[in-house]
């Protein structure tokens, strides 16, 4: 035990820091790389390096005094980083880069061990930071803008594939196709990040199980957020803000199974939520506000329980395309209810049936959308909630809350 802590002892001890300027010996980002050894540290003082690729594959901290500025000149990927316990922190990244055949970043993360990026700057990447086939990374506190351009031809603010156990925390990401991309990441965590004003999604996950996104915020994407094709996938506390459009919605569900949705805010959405083939989802204590759809659930949609949950001031809180509906809704507050309490338990003793005949009928038909706040489609629902026999039977709150919740 002692000769291996007289190891451990000596390696940090042995340890040294390379300063890097214009008036240092060493005044060379690529010749400070080269003549570090495990362990050490290289400052890299204030002013800007143009010096094409530079890969870091050694136990080494790059940290940024000042923010200097690393240019890649719209040519070169920036930083090529791959190995074990690394740091990149400080730094200022600017014009990586792009290619139609190589995912050019401004920093490259590939099968790398406990990383951390953080506390940098990166403007006009194609994409900003791309990690790779790595475990036990953390990319936090970094602020990320991109020039928008095309889907084709704009890349992602924080591209993930094939991780485990990652942690992106606290990063300001917009300008670029997706500002968050997962695929085939696992057991990670996504949380206090703002992702807004991207060409697609703020947020987009593939092929990703038992992953957590908490308390961020996506505002004013093109489509939203899509979750697609993944299990076990929690949402907490996220606010969903302004993400219109024919196609853009809060969040899209695409064949989820096994999930939870609770204490998000859906603000200001084209929808709130779409659920396709979605199965075993558990949403609770949410908040939909001033949405066109709080809510559209597809018929393909089977098990999942939506309660406690407040709807307010949405055009239309509910709306599906089929009649047989195997979803369950209860105790949550509607703001069109019309009902009693005559027991005074805070329940109302009369059904409430959230999806109106007039949603029914844009579900088949869009054009009928040039109809909203007519007296014909006014007429319409009060005639359906009077002899109910369109909308769908079984898509029914037994118990509405009476009172909203205090979420």
């Amino acid at each position: 035990m002692l000769t291996i802590l007289f190891l451990i002892t000596f390696a940090f001890a042995s340890a040294k820091t390379i300063i890097v300027g214009k008036d240092e010996v060493v005044t060379s980002l690529r010749k400070a790389v080269e003549l570090a050894r495990p362990n050490d540290s290289i400052l890299l003082k204030q002013g800007t390096y143009r010096e094409g690729n530079i890969v870091i594959n050694k136990s080494i901290s790059l940290i940024g005094i000042g923010n200097p500025i690393l240019d890649g000149e719209n040519k070169y990927e920036i930083l090529t980083v791959s190995g074990n316990n690394i740091l990149i922190k400080g730094i200022h990244f600017e014009n990586s880069g792009y290619s139609s055949m190589n995912d050019f970043a401004s920093v490259d993360l590939i099968d790398a061990h406990n990383v951390v990026i953080e506390n940098n700057i990166v403007e006009h990447a194609y994409f900003a930071i791309h990690v790779a086939n790595s475990t036990y990374c953390t990319i936090s506190n970094n602020h990320i803008t991109g020039t928008p351009k095309t889907e084709q031809t704009s890349g992602n603010g924080i591209h993930l594939w094939k991780c485990d156990h990652l942690t992106v925390i606290n990063n300001t990401i917009s300008g670029h196709r997706d500002g968050i991309y997962f695929e085939f990441v696992t057991n990670s965590t996504i949380s206090g990040n703002i992702s807004y004003q991207n060409i697609r999604y703020g947020l987009h996950f593939m092929f990703s199980n038992n992953d957590s996104y908490i308390e961020n915020v996506f505002r004013d994407n093109g489509a939203g957020v899509a979750v697609m094709y993944s299990n076990h996938v929690h949402m907490i506390g996220n606010t969903f803000d302004q993400n219109w459009g024919p196609s853009a919605y809060g969040i899209l569900l695409k064949e989820i199974s096994d999930a939870t949705i609770e204490k998000n805010k859906f603000t200001k959405n084209t929808v709130g939520i779409l659920m396709e083939s979605t199965n075993r989802i558990n949403a609770s204590k949410n908040e939909f506000r001033s949405n066109g759809w709080a809510m559209r659930i597809q018929a393909s949609c089977d098990g999942n329980e939506i309660h406690h949950n407040n709807f307010i001031g949405n055009t239309f809180d509910v709306a599906t395309n089929g009649t047989m509906m195997l979803n369950k809704f209860y105790n949550n507050y509607w703001d069109k209810y019309e009902g009693y309490d005559l027991n005074k338990d805070q329940l109302g003793d009369v059904p409430f049936h959230p999806v109106s005949m007039y949603s029914m009928v844009i579900e088949q038909n869009s054009n009928a959308l040039l109809l909203l706040r007519s007296f014909i489609v006014s007429l319409l629902d009060k005639t359906e909630k009077a002899i109910p026999s369109l909308t769908p039977e079984q898509l029914v709150d037994e118990k509405p809350l009476m009172k909203p919740l205090r979420l």
